[in-house]
């Protein structure tokens, strides 16, 4: 996992060393660019996790020097690959990067099916003076860019294109989404104008001042071709070997593995599986963050379940004198809003895993979305996962003119279930696209790679494309799943009801960090983007909180995060 970034065209107005530098969190281990001048500029910062030497480093040039990659994730499935294509090209490294390019030159945009990873990766071909550029099935790893009249930037973090040169004004349209809907963005827009991501499953081409971005991966037909299970016992065989080997592709690595785990479901399935496929999974490092209150903390369950394993147990604690500083860092690291004091928390964690020479993470992600777990995909209450019954939302909070211009979002509903398009919805454009920004946007701030073995693409497909009896069944969710950790852990932890990972942030916004709030109440006010709001509106809304209106301080930390992100020098 690395920082990439490129200028093509104009690329002597544009700051690139500022572009590099502000990425370097990302990769420490190495700095390189590669200029064919004329054309374009690029550049890459290394974290060593595959064949760690030199001769890896990036940019990289295939064996002929016609192309030049710069790669950003991992590709989990890399030694299948490079048998596959050995008999077509002379390999000069054990790096996975050499491998992702040798099937470029091969298979060119068909390539990117055959890939079982994270990625977001730009080729450049000196002959034809074309860009290629490629973003994961999910978008676990991320790719920004700008497109001017004859230039392309692009770079893995939204910081970096600000630093080439690039005028730093938010996106209205998105932050008015943010407040009226809880919107973290459009699969392919970000909070910043003129600034896009590739979407995930997307990949764009970029020649003689031409964008052209295209779809690659089309879920909705591989949901459709997986195999069809009639038999739960056989569903059940199926889904076990996809985890195991999910997990056994993961560890794939040249430096220290370990993982995150909590209370929950999906964490104890993690670390049963690590410990069922692992050949020395005693010295598999765990790391759990915790607050001190009890009527939040998971450490309970936490250790409960590590009493059946040999992990090394890391326990990290956040406290609440330390989120005004810690928050300032991570919102400079995440570019965007992000999910509040639970993120806080999580960054401690990858500070802890660093302190230990750990450079990667394997963690829960994306189990709820493929089996259905989230409770309100089976309710017909107007409740959300965390038992809010009123709005978290307070779009009069801005000012009337804005509301008038809102612009909602809408999604695409490609199946004939509706629980299936939840899924479909909370797969491509709500929950996972918002948890995978904030966990590559904070785990990198401390120079680690997290990886999901949960989101394997075989995993999600088939997982996906289950009868809905074998995932709720009596009201229980995610049933294949605890059928199958039931082999490993005792039936408290396997059948115990879900519980969403909170921390005390809304009894702290109102205590401890209250003075904390309310000096960023002051800067919105008297800020540049003080005409966004309704200040009435927002006093009124905070002394109604403190009072004990407090069922969820989602809104409240709305307000924070505008104020971290768009403070003059932020």
């Amino acid at each position: 996992m690395c920082g990439i970034a490129g200028v093509i065209g104009d690329y002597q107005k544009y700051n690139f060393d500022d572009m590099m530098k502000s990425q370097i969190h990302r990769g420490p281990d190495a700095q390189h660019t590669f200029l064919d001048k004329g054309y374009g500029i690029f550049g890459h910062n290394r974290l060593a996790i595959i064949d760690i030497k030199k001769q890896s480093d990036q940019p990289f040039f295939d064996v002929s020097g016609r192309y030049v990659i710069v790669f950003n994730g991992e590709i989990y499935n890399y030694i299948e690959l490079k048998s596959e294509l050995i008999l077509d090209y002379s390999f000069k490294t054990a790096s996975d990067t050499e491998v992702l390019l040798a099937a470029y030159i091969k298979y060119g945009a068909d390539c990117l099916s055959k890939l079982n990873g994270m990625f977001a990766f730009a080729i450049w071909d000196l002959k034809e003076k074309k860009l290629f550029a490629a973003r994961d099935r999910f978008g676990v790893k991320p790719f920004f860019y700008t497109h001017l009249a004859n230039t392309l930037i692009f770079s893995s973090e939204i910081k970096a294109i600000h630093k080439s040169g690039i005028d730093k004004k938010p996106n209205q349209d998105s932050w008015i989404r943010y407040f009226c809907e809880g919107s973290y963005g459009q699969p392919d827009d970000t909070f910043w104008d003129g600034i896009y991501q590739l979407a995930g499953g997307h990949y764009l081409e970029y020649e003689q001042d031409t964008l052209t971005i295209y779809k690659w991966y089309d879920f909705v037909s591989a949901v459709a071709n997986q195999p069809k299970m009639t038999n739960y016992e056989e569903a059940v065989h199926h889904y076990k070997n996809l985890l195991l080997d999910s997990i056994h592709l993961r560890f794939r690595a040249d430096v220290p593995v370990g993982f995150n785990v909590s209370g929950g479901l999906d964490s104890s399935a993690l670390l049963a599986l690590i410990n069922a496929s692992h050949p020395h999974p005693f010295n598999v490092e765990a790391f759990t963050f915790y607050t001190g209150s009890v009527d939040y903390d998971e450490l309970p369950w936490v250790e409960q379940m590590m009493r059946h394993y040999q992990n090394p147990l890391h326990k990290v604690l956040l406290s609440a004198d330390e989120v005004p500083t810690l928050s300032e860092k991570i919102s400079y690291f995440q570019d965007e809003p992000f999910g509040g004091i639970p993120t806080l928390a999580y960054s401690k964690l990858f500070e802890k895993a660093l302190s230990q020479g750990i450079k990667v993470i394997l963690d829960g992600q994306g189990m709820d979305e493929q089996l259905a777990g989230y409770d309100y995909y089976t309710s017909s209450l107007s409740t959300t996962i965390q038992g809010v019954t009123k709005s978290p939302y307070r779009p009069q909070m801005l000012d009337a003119s804005l509301l008038k211009i809102q612009k909602k979002n809408t999604y695409i509903q490609p199946f004939t279930e509706h629980i299936q398009n939840l899924q479909y919805r909370d797969l491509f454009y709500t929950k996972i696209p918002r948890a995978l920004r904030f966990n590559d946007r904070v785990s990198m701030t401390y120079s680690i790679e997290l990886r999901e073995p949960f989101l394997d693409y075989r995993l999600v497909e088939f997982g996906f494309s289950l009868p809905l009896e074998y995932k709720i069944k009596f009201g229980e969710v995610k049933k294949i799943l605890r059928d199958i950790i039931a082999g490993y852990l005792p039936e408290t932890l396997v059948y115990a009801p879900k519980r969403p990972m909170q921390t005390p942030q809304r009894e702290w916004l109102g205590n401890e960090l209250k003075a904390y709030v309310n000096s960023h109440l002051e800067a919105i006010k008297n800020g540049e983007f003080s005409h966004w709001f309704s200040h009435e509106v927002i006093t009124d809304e905070w002394k109604k909180y403190l009072k004990g209106d407090n069922e969820s301080s989602f809104f409240i930390w709305q307000l924070v995060n505008f104020s971290l992100l768009t403070r003059m020098g932020n």
